[in-house]
């Protein structure tokens, strides 16, 4: 990652912006889009013009080459509205990354740009019917022939998928290899040609899955048939069996969102939490003024600024350049579970009124629980955690 030059006066513009956005375009329609599961579109073109689709991209390429620490308050932000905005774009930029930490110059020369502008959007492509934190287990194939490679094979789980233009996708190139993260690549499979737009064969996005929360973005399916693209352009980096560990350094920032996500979700929780508790009477007073919500109160507000400090602690690492692992999965590991646990609380002290459709609360607690799934679950990065732990102290 390269040194953003984000000034804290361009920072604090950026993040005006954001909430002006944010009170004038999608509180007013988030809770029905929500409920729909509809697509947003017009949100999501807003999203364009905001550079969103550029943030992590460098400026010679047409990004706004913001910090991982700036970018990761805007999803906080954002996910304190509505969490599900936050997916469209983060899993473009993860694929973004990939491109621009591994890719060949002429590779960035020529996807960066489209990607910055929103031109072609797109997201990471490994999850698979029978591969998810496993990532090894894999079995899309992609066969060198001549100047092109041959694709087959299929993915499941993965987020723009179905209004998405193209992947970051992980495969196989050499099946037998031994051990098998040596076998696996990363190729830049676009479904539409992007020059002339017109739908490419061989790819076909299959359905929308239905999901508790995370409604209006797409999260599908999708499959290759004798699908070809070309060697030169589609092979990031150029080489063959790099791409285990392009994916799990495309993983790091997509964990410091998912953290920074539990953090704008367990924010607008206790938000919520306290606003009601204020105006919510019993025995004839304001239930905050009750030790049983006191003491949630407390652990609540607790819970969720030490969660935005492991997600600033990880996002500085990050722009520095360091090995992130370990404080990326802290971060999401604590945040997402706040974030569940925040939610919970909150719906329980909204009583009745929380379980109802018409209060946020219960947007808020169908949520949290993805960020304690998504980008590794919580159970993985307590391993990676304490791995690294024990790497870095050795006796």
């Amino acid at each position: 990652m390269s040194e953003s030059h984000i000034t804290e006066a361009d920072e604090r513009a950026i993040l005006d912006a954001i909430d002006k956005w944010l009170e004038q375009k999608v509180a007013p329609v988030a809770m029905q889009l929500e409920h729909d599961d509809e697509y947003p579109a017009e949100l999501v073109q807003d999203m364009i013009d905001l550079g969103l689709f550029g943030a992590l991209v460098d400026p010679e390429y047409g990004g706004l080459g913001l910090s991982a620490t700036t970018y990761s308050r805007i999803v906080a932000r954002i996910s304190e509205e509505w969490m599900s905005l936050t997916g469209v774009f983060n899993s473009h930029l993860m694929m973004c990354i990939v491109v621009q930490k591994f890719g060949t110059q002429k590779q960035k020369d020529y996807w960066l740009p489209k990607f910055a502008a929103g031109e072609l959007r797109g997201c990471l492509g490994l999850t698979e019917p029978d591969a998810g934190t496993d990532l090894q287990g894999i079995r899309t194939t992609a066969r060198r022939v001549g100047d092109k490679y041959v694709v087959n094979g299929a993915k499941t789980w993965i987020t723009n998928v179905v209004n998405g233009h193209c992947l970051a996708l992980l495969v196989k190139t050499d099946p037998d290899a031994n051990p098998r993260y040596k076998g696996m690549s990363m190729l830049i499979t676009p479904k539409i040609d992007p020059e002339t737009r017109a739908h490419l064969p061989g790819v076909q996005a299959g359905r929308k899955l239905p999901k508790l929360g995370y409604k209006g973005v797409d999260t599908g399916e999708i499959a290759f048939d004798g699908y070809e693209c070309d060697a030169e352009l589609c092979l990031i980096g150029g080489e063959e069996g790099q791409g285990f560990f392009m994916a799990t350094g495309g993983l790091e920032i997509g964990r410091i969102n998912v953290a920074a996500r539990g953090v704008g979700v367990a924010r607008r929780g206790l938000k919520e939490a306290v606003r009601y508790s204020q105006e919510r009477r019993t025995m004839g007073k304001p239930i905050c003024e009750h030790q049983a919500i006191q003491t949630k109160l407390g652990e609540m507000a607790t819970k969720v600024r030490a969660s935005e400090l492991l997600v600033e602690d990880a996002a500085r690492l990050y722009d520095r350049g360091e090995r992130v692992d370990m404080e990326a999965g802290m971060a999401k590991f604590f945040a997402s579970e706040t974030a569940l646990e925040v939610a919970t609380e909150a719906m329980r002290i909204h009583g009745a009124y929380g379980y109802s459709k018409e209060f946020m609360v219960e947007r808020l607690y169908r949520d949290a629980p993805l960020m304690c799934i998504g980008e590794g679950s919580n159970e993985i990065q307590r391993i990676i955690i304490a791995k690294q732990l024990i790497a870095r102290n050795k006796v």
